[in-house]
């Protein structure tokens, strides 16, 4: 009998020491499933460190295992989640980040769900470990705030740890974006979707990337790419000024009537032109965001390139954008 042909697409940047733990726990993850199979793809982001030694090693190794090295680092891990999509042959593909913080031990209930019918199943990390409470405060806050502003219904705290069909996955490639960020659009694509809850782990092996800095980033960056709403504040915005300048007038006007001789207010002017010039900035700063990714869209430039594929098939194309 044939079995069912599950591929797993892992994104990697300087991984180098978690390589080996990744593939033996996604093996002992899935070599057990007697209905199927699966293949190991890692997208190398330009790494830096000797993870290219590896990734030959782990190719000469095991056959279930494709390298795709991309010709340079592009950013975010999401170019390389594409990369991996686009090469994946399995009737169901499950992404993963190479840091191992996902556990591939929860990819055999995500294929129990899947084979009830659900054709999207994702984690929901209900703890981080390894990160304080601070951390973990934000991450829930910034997940509850996209909730509420995204035109669209987004789970909360739900990452790129998932399975999904592979009449999804084509629906997901066929979106032409620039900014692509998965989670969001894994959400917008539809059909049934269902989540399974599990503890983020720490990183044990190698230097994370993450930090406030790129956090507040990518904040910054889903909530213009999935929500109207920063706009609309502008109108808001705009229409308090008014009202407040209009009832600054009005107070003046009625002061200057009852006592003409009252001191005329510098200070007062002076506060009034920082907080418009402040109003001002801040609106036009909200609209140059919208401008910028209609600049980054409009130029259709490859959201990656490829520089090799390892393991691949002979007939593999060697170049995907």
């Amino acid at each position: 009998m044939q079995k069912t042909l599950i591929s797993v697409v892992a994104t990697c940047y300087n991984e180098e020491e978690n390589l080996g733990q990744l593939h033996l726990r996604v093996k002992e993850a899935l070599i057990g499933l007697s209905k199927y199979d699966y293949e190991l793809i890692l997208v190398d982001n330009a790494s830096t460190d000797k993870s290219e030694n590896k990734y030959r090693k782990l190719a000469k190794k095991d056959k279930r295992v494709k390298i795709v090295m991309l010709s340079r680092n592009f950013g975010s891990p999401q170019p390389s989640f594409v990369a991996g999509m686009a090469l994946a042959k399995g009737q169901a593909v499950v992404l993963l980040h190479g840091d191992i913080q996902d556990p591939p031990e929860l990819i055999p209930e995500f294929i129990k769900k899947w084979e009830k019918g659900w054709m999207v199943v994702y984690g929901i990390r209900n703890k981080r470990d390894g990160y304080g409470k601070i951390m973990n405060y934000v991450y829930q806050t910034f997940y509850v705030l996209l909730k509420k502003f995204a035109y669209i219904e987004i789970p909360l705290n739900a990452g790129e740890f998932s399975l999904i069909d592979k009449r999804v996955v084509k629906e997901l490639l066929k979106i032409d974006e620039y900014d692509y960020y998965l989670r969001c659009l894994r959400a917008y694509v539809g059909f049934p979707q269902i989540g399974v809850e599990y503890v983020r782990e720490a990183r044990v092996r190698g230097k994370s990337t993450e930090s406030i800095r790129t956090g507040l980033w990518w904040a910054k960056t889903i909530i213009v790419n999935f929500s109207f709403k920063p706009l609309a504040w502008i109108s808001t915005l705009a229409f308090m000024t008014v009202a407040a300048a209009f009832t600054a007038i009005v107070v003046f006007l009625i002061s200057y009537m009852l006592n003409p001789q009252s001191p005329q207010g510098i200070p007062t002017l002076f506060v009034l032109m920082l907080f418009l010039g402040g109003i001002q900035l801040l609106s036009l700063s909200v609209i140059a965001e919208y401008i910028a990714k209609i600049f980054l869209e409009v130029k259709h430039r490859p959201k990656y390139i490829i520089r090799e594929v390892i393991g691949a098939d002979n007939n593999e194309k060697q170049e995907r954008i």
